[in-house]
């Protein structure tokens, strides 16, 4: 995108949250990425959950992307954030915990710094905004294009597989339907050395490639990324599927969705009645670095006003959802939970499997191809995307 595009982005967009209207007094449950707040005594308490979510936005004056592309992502790289935002609250998840809490100017755990540090606006960061434009590349997006939730999925699958801090199984749903046969296999890990002391994980074998001989309890879990891309609807969401799509931000595994309107995209981590709660990543920041100290000022990456809401008919019909289960029983809770109350409606927002559907390609774990480089170098991965093209159902739809 010319500079000169992205100098008009830059003067137009402004800063919504000052004029908010205030949250309801009301007897209402509000629902934050699988916790209750009750609206009328736990207010600041809301507020406060809501603050300690990493919060991605515009940000300009970085080093260009591929050393002549964009300094700036305002304008187009709107889902790119949303999609950093849903990863990090996995991270947060993996380190520290759902019921972990952020206070402004208050000394984090070093996790947390190290965190931050993954989404970083620079070329050598494993999540930076760098990174996910060129892997895009792969996915048929040129730098500087806009992103739709399935794409920001498939890139981030891509890129986990050269984290191995945070070693991630991303999965990412296909024909709406998540198997669970599949899943297992690539989150069911055997060690390959009793040593599991250190940051740096080992290699694994997935558990079924061991011998039948090995019981399956001896495996290790892989902690998992869950994304699930849907279309619920042609032009605006069916409202059969709001109960089910609100029933997500209850479970204990949620972590959100991604999705907005046209070319507008938004972190939504909850609900309030029909009204969804987002993080809007509309609002350019300069770009921070780390500090002499090896730290992150963080101030800039935690909205401290109140978010933004919208009601659920406004969304666009391009979703992805997102789960993150930490241990095996976190996802047989997921799969129980997914029985009980999206599989029990008539039209189905998506389905759940036990075994890989026989039409299919033969489902492969992702494996970090044998390369000496950064994933966003190395665009054409040895992972080829599935054969179904899906890209163009679960895109939102440009105006």
């Amino acid at each position: 995108m010319p500079q000169l595009v992205l100098s008009k982005y830059e003067n137009q967009i402004t800063i919504f949250t000052d004029y908010l209207e205030e949250y309801p007094d009301t007897d209402e449950l509000v629902w934050i990425l699988g916790k209750q707040h009750l609206l009328k005594t736990e207010k600041s308490k809301l507020l406060s959950d809501i603050s300690a979510r990493l919060w991605f936005t515009y940000r300009r004056k970085f080093s260009p992307i591929g050393g002549t592309g964009p300094s700036s992502d305002a304008g187009w790289g709107c889902m790119l954030r949303c999609g950093q935002m849903m990863l990090a609250q996995a991270l947060i998840c993996r380190h520290l915990g759902r019921d972990w809490s952020w206070e402004k100017q208050k000394e984090q755990p070093k996790e947390y710094q190290r965190i931050l540090q993954c989404f970083l606006d620079r070329k050598d960061c494993c999540y930076s905004i760098h990174q996910m434009a060129q892997m895009g590349v792969g996915e048929g997006k040129s730098i500087g294009e806009w992103f739709g939730p399935n794409t920001v999925a498939q890139v981030l699958k891509k890129l986990a597989l050269f984290d191995e801090w945070n070693s991630l199984a991303v999965y990412v749903s296909m024909d709406n339907t998540v198997v669970i046969e599949d899943i297992k296999k690539m989150c069911r890990v055997l060690p390959l050395s009793a040593d599991t002391a250190g940051d740096r994980p080992l290699d694994y074998l997935t558990a079924s490639n061991q011998s039948k001989g090995t019981s399956a309890h001896c495996a290790a879990w892989k902690s998992l990324l869950l994304i699930v891309p849907l279309r619920l609807g042609i032009n605006q969401i069916n409202p059969v599927y709001v109960e089910a799509f609100k029933e997500c931000f209850k479970m204990p595994q949620s972590l959100g969705a991604l999705g907005g309107k046209p070319n507008n995209a938004y972190y939504f981590i909850g609900f309030l009645g029909d009204e969804l709660i987002f993080l809007d990543p509309h609002t350019t920041q300069t770009f921070v670095d780390t500090e002499e100290n090896g730290t992150v000022n963080d101030q800039t990456f935690h909205c401290l006003q109140s978010p933004q809401r919208m009601n659920i008919l406004n969304l666009d019909p391009s979703v992805a959802l997102g789960f993150f289960c930490k241990e095996e029983k976190d996802f047989d809770n997921w799969c129980s939970l997914v029985q009980k109350e999206i599989l029990k409606e008539n039209l189905r927002m998506f389905e759940l499997v036990q075994k890989h559907p026989s039409h299919w390609p033969p489902f492969v774990p992702p494996a970090k191809p044998e390369v000496t480089t950064t994933g966003a170098e190395f665009i054409d991965s040895t992972e080829q995307l599935e054969e179904f093209d899906l890209e163009e159902d679960f895109e939102i739809l440009s105006v």
